[in-house]
C-alpha cells in the first residue's frame, strides 16, 4: 500500500516526509509558489518520496475548494501548466515526475463529471502516457484514466469522512475530517487490510485503493501519518510506492 499526502501547501513538510512513500506537490494555483515548490520536490526526493503534480483550480483565496466550470480547453491549459512546472523542479532536481493527483474541488469534481474526467485524463496522457492517474477509489475518475489508456490507481483517506455511497462527507459539514489518531489508524487499517471504510450512518463501503492518503495541512498531520504507517506495518501491510 502506498502512503501519500498533499504537500507544498505552507506547511513544515520535512516532518511528515520520512513516513511517506509519494508526495502531491501543490503547483501554486491553490498553494505554494516556485520556491516552495522546488523546496518541496528537494526534501522529497532526498527522502526517496516519489513525487507527483497537484494541480488545482485557480483559487488562492478559498484553497482550491471552490467549485469552477471552465470550457475544456481552459482546463487543459491550467493543468499543462501545473504539471509542466512541477514536472521542471522534479527534472532539475535529477527526479522524475511519477503521477498526478488533483486538488480540492477539482479532484471532487473530475470524481463525477464525465467530461471533466475526460478532460483530466486526455491532458495527463498528452503530457506523457507513462504518467499514473491518482482518483478517488471507486470514481468515473479512474475509468477515464483507464479509457485514456493510463495507469489509474485509487485512492483512499485515512483521514477523511465517507458517504454512504462512497463520496467523500463535505468539509462544510462537521466531522468530514477525522483527527483522532484511533480514528485515522483503525479507517487506514481497515481500507488496507479490507477493502472497506465505515460511512457516516455507520454503513460499511467498499472501497478498492492502492494508495491513502493523510492531508498535510491538518495541525495533527505528522502524528497521524507516523501512527498510521506503524499500524499498517505492525499488521503486516508493506507500505511501498506506487
Amino acid at each position: 500500500m502506498d502512503l501519500n499526502a498533499d504537500l507544498g501547501e505552507g506547511m513544515d513538510d520535512g516532518a511528515i516526509l520520512p513516513f511517506l512513500t509519494s508526495a502531491n506537490v501543490a503547483c501554486g494555483m491553490h498553494a505554494g509558489g516556485p520556491l516552495t515548490m522546488d523546496a518541496t520536490v528537494a526534501q522529497a526526493l532526498s527522502c526517496g518520496v516519489r513525487v507527483g503534480a497537484h494541480p488545482s483550480w485557480p483559487d488562492r483565496e478559498r484553497f482550491g475548494r471552490t467549485e469552477q466550470q471552465l470550457p475544456s480547453e481552459e482546463v487543459r491549459a491550467l493543468l499543462l501548466y501545473q504539471i509542466g512546472a512541477l514536472d521542471a523542479f522534479v527534472r532539475a532536481r535529477g527526479g522524475k515526475l511519477t503521477h498526478v493527483k488533483a486538488h480540492g474541488a477539482l479532484y471532487n469534481q473530475a470524481a463525477k463529471d464525465p467530461a471533466l474526467a475526460r478532460t483530466l485524463a486526455e491532458t495527463v496522457r498528452a503530457y506523457r502516457a507513462d504518467l499514473i492517474l491518482v482518483g478517488l477509489a471507486g470514481s468515473i475518475q479512474l475509468q477515464a484514466a483507464r479509457e485514456a489508456r493510463l495507469r489509474a490507481v485509487g485512492e483512499a483517506f485515512a483521514d477523511r469522512r465517507y458517504l454512504p455511497d462512497g463520496s467523500l462527507m463535505p468539509r462544510s459539514q462537521d466531522g468530514a475530517v477525522l483527527h483522532e489518531v484511533a480514528e485515522v489508524t483503525e479507517q487506514a487499517l481497515r481500507i488496507a487490510t479490507e477493502g472497506t471504510v465505515i460511512a457516516a450512518g455507520g454503513s460499511r463501503v467498499r472501497v478498492s485503493a492502492e494508495t491513502i492518503c493523510l492531508h498535510g495541512d491538518t495541525p495533527s498531520a505528522v502524528r497521524l501519518a507516523r501512527a498510521v504507517r506503524e499500524a499498517l506495518e505492525s499488521a503486516g501491510v508493506a507500505v511501498a510506492p506506487l
